[in-house]
């Protein structure tokens, strides 16, 4: 229990149906559907499409998702891939000719078709109740009549307005600033935009004058997009990944996204018995940023489009997590072993749902880089994402850029199970923190026995790039600790990530809400 003299929050409990998520509008929104009478997936599209509106530098219709759901009545988890496609005219050796060794964050070579709305239609048709109609009526209302920006999203979008470029300044800045804490942004043509595709489904998005928009403003910035391309466009069923951890059982979403990353940094960690460890000491820090280091080197060699190449057997298999658990040093930092640099982004949105029969969602969902490549349709004010910048220029390399091919993600939505069961749903918000950020957070509950909520609370360190970033929630002798194995120790600009989670405690018939403090939103339940 928490102590009630200090700052914090407390977990929710419900026993009807719960959200969590990372702004209280789409939170409320969520449970508004539910006691609609519609199921998760109503309320998770809901949800997911108002938080385009209340946190536009996060996510948007121009963005990508992967879901995992599981459907009332079962315990089967079905994995969707909402990523979207590089266009067909998308050469890496005409990029190379022109002298590119990398695609920019701003590049319009970066910008990929939009999957999300075709996965969310694809989720409302098959295992929705209500129909798009009503599960987009909210944001609609919203992008009419405004959001109140709330103090992370202003604080984000500040940071971030000088990547917004062409039609997206005029469309997401006032007067050339950002707006304030509380001030209302709205936004009709987003509305219009939603109406259509309420009215037709994904017909009114991938074709007709939505698209023609989104192809215009492209071709205009020096793409390759065609109308071809969005109408092609297609999300694609499959089964989650999984690994075991401490009598539990991790599930992920299978590659193209980095979720093969956590459960190879899981199986690491599993060779050291972290639970004699201080839970936020430096040595169970330094054991987890030397396992960063080297399961995302195996990310940056192996996870790419699985329609063209992956080799997620050797990454995941016993013999690899314990040749690569033998190279760590317990009281040494190793060089970075990152083959492929990444910036640090916060750009995500996370929403997870469980309702009354037991139907659980865990949905992610973004544009990548704070406002995708910063340039909006002239119509419609669709952001565009620049999901390509995460396609290599290696000739050979397995997530080579190329036509029609999905590029690595870092969006990756997670279930726990234990005893064939699902017991939580999480999500972990934070572009290449995430697989730490789930392994932080199982290591958190597993080994160390917090709740939910304490959990996400609990201070964060990540390795990349040849430092440590490590936030302020952790003492002072254990960064100076730190410091002394070697590790370059810097205190990012802003927190590591968000996470929201609902435990399903089926013996009590009662669900568990919990939600980050680092983002505006909470958790709900009725």
């Amino acid at each position: 229990m928490r102590d009630f003299q200090r700052p914090g929050r407390s977990e929710v409990f419900a026993a009807n149906g719960m959200a969590a998520t990372s702004h209280p509008l789409a939170a409320k929104t969520c449970i508004d559907i539910l006691q609609q009478g519609g199921n998760a997936v109503d309320a998770a599209i809901a949800g997911a499409v108002l938080l385009g509106l209340a946190e536009p530098q996060s996510c948007g219709i121009g963005g990508d998702c992967f879901v995992l759901l599981k459907p009332a009545g079962t315990e089967e988890v079905i994995a969707l891939n909402g990523s979207g496609r590089a266009p067909a005219g998308l050469s890496a050796d005409a990029l190379r000719a022109r002298g590119k060794t990398a695609i920019g964050t701003e590049d319009i070579a970066a910008v990929t078709i939009p999957g999300a709305i075709d996965a969310l239609c694809r989720l409302s048709q098959d295992h929705g109740r209500l129909g798009l109609a009503d599960t987009l009526a909210p944001a609609i209302r919203y992008a009419e009549e405004g959001v109140p920006v709330a103090p992370r999203v202003a604080f984000d979008w500040a940071e971030a307005a000088g990547r917004l470029q062409g039609p997206g300044q005029r469309h997401y800045l006032t007067a050339g600033k950002a707006p304030a804490v509380g001030d209302l942004f709205r936004s009709p043509a987003h509305a219009e935009a939603l109406r259509a595709i309420a009215r037709d489904g994904r017909a009114g998005f991938y074709e007709g004058p939505v698209a023609e928009d989104m192809v215009a403003t492209l071709r205009a910035a020096g793409g390759c997009h065609t109308l071809d391309d969005f109408a092609a466009t297609r999300a694609d069923y499959g089964s989650p990944i999984r690994g075991g951890y401490a009598g539990h059982e991790v599930l992920e979403h299978a590659p193209n996204g980095q979720g093969a990353t956590a459960l190879l940094m899981l199986k690491i960690l599993s060779r050291f018995d972290l639970s004699r460890l201080a839970p936020f000491g430096a040595e169970r820090a330094h054991l987890e940023a030397e396992a960063a280091k080297l399961a995302y080197d195996a990310r940056d060699r192996f996870i790419a489009d699985p329609d063209h190449t992956t080799r997620l057997d050797h990454m995941l298999s016993d013999d690899t997590a314990n040749r690569l658990a033998a190279l760590i040093d317990p009281a040494r930092a190793m060089p970075s072993a990152q083959a492929a640099s990444e910036a640090v982004h916060r750009d995500t949105v996370y929403v997870t749902v469980v309702d009354r029969d037991r139907m659980v969602v865990s949905l992610i969902y973004s544009t990548y880089w704070s406002f995708g490549s910063g340039l909006a349709s002239d119509r419609y004010a669709i952001l565009m994402q620049n999901r390509g910048a995460g396609f290599s220029l290696t000739p050979g390399h397995p997530n080579e850029a190329g036509p029609g091919k999905r590029p690595m993600h870092t969006i990756i939505p997670g279930m726990l199970a234990r005893d064939g069961r699902l017991v939580m749903p999480f999500g972990v918000m934070g572009g290449a923190y995430q697989p730490t950020g789930h392994t932080r957070l199982i290591t958190n509950l597993l080994d160390y026995g917090l709740s939910p909520q304490a959990a996400i609370d609990a201070p964060r360190c990540f390795a990349g790039d040849g430092v440590l970033r490590v936030e302020r929630g952790y003492d002072p002798a254990v960064t100076a600790a730190l410091a002394e194995m070697g590790h370059r120790i810097e205190v990012p600009d802003g927190p590591l990530g968000g996470a929201q989670a609902i435990r399903i405690d089926d013996g009590r018939g009662i669900l568990i809400g919990a939600s980050d403090p680092r983002k505006d939103g909470c958790a709900l339940g009725y």
